[in-house]
């Protein structure tokens, strides 16, 4: 089963009046590509965390954050008095040294305004027990990232399924035209030197002459080799996660097949199913930047 590189993923516990909080995202890059946001009193513990996502993850363009809410419910915010001196005697002596006026009943909104009046003792000590707890979150949270990959990866494999189906049906619907567009050149060529009385045509070098052009137009090696690479694909979905690259190098193969035999179909209706193939492998293509 592939795994889809899009995914989310978010777990959240309780620890001691305070709410810890994980959240994972990820969409699709060539390689892992993370940007972390923890917050202060884990940094300690980021390496750790990395890791722990780069073993799960593998691939992907992902931001992960760790961060905490604490219930504040009717606990009042300290003011930090030293800091409020601080600000009041310098703007006493402002005034003086410019001779302001003194509006001293309007300070006190502006003071409280001010950076670092209002403080909170901060825990700088990241214990066992909180590191037990907020390691188990962000396990959480990547497990229910790899869920979603699970389920959208699921959901492009029966995608891509449906898209080669199509492929091989097309291709099966080429073989009658092709039979027919053999009579039609041969055809086309003994009646174009017909018309031309004068001409004294060499049967036998004709023929050899036809035989050879209509080699150059046999797409039967394309038909086996696209029939291979549709095998193939699928085969390596099968085979497990981590085969983006890989169904991406063999799309890439299909689509050579693809191009030849339109280049060499030169009658409508099969370079209209080549135009439907085309439009069946875009779609792979498109979806495949997504797969693990």
């Amino acid at each position: 089963m592939i795994l889809s590189m899009t995914g989310y993923g978010k777990a959240s516990a309780d620890f001691r009046g305070k709410k810890i909080t994980a959240e994972i995202k990820s969409v699709n890059s060539k390689a892992l590509d993370l940007q972390t946001r923890i917050a202060p009193i884990y940094r300690e513990k980021e390496m750790e965390l990395r890791s722990m996502i780069a073993q799960s993850l593998e691939r992907g363009k992902v931001d992960f954050s760790l961060y905490i809410e604490r219930d504040d419910a009717g606990v009042a915010v300290p003011i930090n008095r030293t800091i409020l001196g601080s600000y009041v005697e310098q703007i006493r002596s402002i005034i003086d040294d410019f001779d302001l006026e003194d509006p001293e009943e309007h300070w006190l909104p502006t003071l409280l305004r001010l950076p670092d009046v209002l403080s909170r003792t901060e825990v700088v000590e990241l214990s066992d027990d909180e590191w037990a707890v907020a390691r188990s979150v962000a396990e959480q949270a990547i497990s229910a990232l790899m869920d979603f990959r699970r389920q959208e990866g699921a959901a492009l494999e029966r995608k891509f399924t449906e898209k080669v189906d199509n492929i091989e049906a097309l291709l099966a619907q080429i073989e009658p035209f092709e039979q027919a567009r053999v009579e039609k050149i041969r055809s086309r060529i003994i009646d174009g030197l017909n018309s031309i009385p004068e001409v004294q045509v060499d049967r036998n070098r004709l023929e050899q002459e036809m035989i050879y052009y209509i080699e150059k137009l046999d797409i039967n090696e394309e038909k086996q080799r696209l029939s291979n690479h549709l095998r193939y694909f699928r085969e390596t979905m099968a085979s497990g996660h981590g085969q983006g690259k890989k169904l991406g190098f063999i799309a890439q193969e299909m689509g050579r097949e693809i191009n030849t035999t339109g280049s060499k179909s030169n009658i409508a209706e099969m370079q209209n199913i080549v135009v439907r193939m085309k439009d069946e492998l875009e779609q792979i293509k498109e979806q495949v930047l997504n797969v693990m």
